[in-house]
This record gives structure tokens, sequence and C-alpha cells, in this order.
């Protein structure tokens, strides 16, 4: 147990805080998709965020190396570097799994649910 909880630290202490949160995971992950044109505004609508948010979680992606934006008139371009495009498809891959988890575990509290009906 013991060397279990130093590992945990260990791993946290290497790790940037910002992906321990939702928004800033989800927002990688978007960004994955090379299908649109990604800019602050619309990723913010993608994942349910507030502007000022986006534009705070895409100055630490730009800061860690993962994004580059390129300005088209007003509006920047964002797009993943090549180490941020391979930290979006771990995250992808995640984010399916537990989506996975999710769904088994809906599924077996739906057929609990019919199994007490049924009683």
């Amino acid at each position: 147990m013991c060397c279990l909880i130093y590992f945990k630290r260990e791993v946290i202490s290497m790790l940037p805080p910002i992906f321990f949160k939702e928004k800033p995971v989800y927002a990688l992950a978007h960004l994955a998709d090379d299908e649109k044109v990604w800019y602050a505004s619309l990723l913010a609508k993608e994942i349910d965020c507030t502007r000022p948010h986006m534009n705070n979680i895409m100055d630490k992606f730009k800061e860690k190396g993962l994004i580059e934006t390129e300005e088209e008139g007003r509006v920047k371009k964002i797009s993943l570097t090549s180490q941020g495009e391979d930290l979006a498809m771990e995250f992808q891959n995640i984010i399916r799994r537990m989506e996975r988890i999710d769904s088994k575990s809906k599924g077996k509290d739906l057929e609990e649910e019919e199994a007490d009906e049924e009683q």
C-alpha cells in the first residue's frame, strides 16, 4: 500500500494539474477532430465553456507546446502539435473507455430496476 501511495504522488507531481479538469480534457480531445477548423469560440461552444475560460485553457496548452495558433483576420485558428495530437488521442481513448464503463453500469442498473419491478 505504501508503494502505491508513493507512486500516485510521483505521477501526480509529474502531470500538469490542468488535465485533472473536465473541460481541458474534452477541449484537447475535440481538437483531434481534424475535419473541423477550430477557433476558441467554436471549441467553447462545442464543450459548453465560456470564451474567457477557453482562452485560459488555450494559453496553458500553448505554454505546454500542445497547440499552435495561426491568425486568420481577427481570429486565431487552433491546431495541435504532434505532442498535442498524441495526448489528444490518448484522452479520446480514455473517454471512450469511460463511456463504455458508464454505459455498462447504466445497463446493469436498468436490469436491476426491471428485476425489482417484476418481483
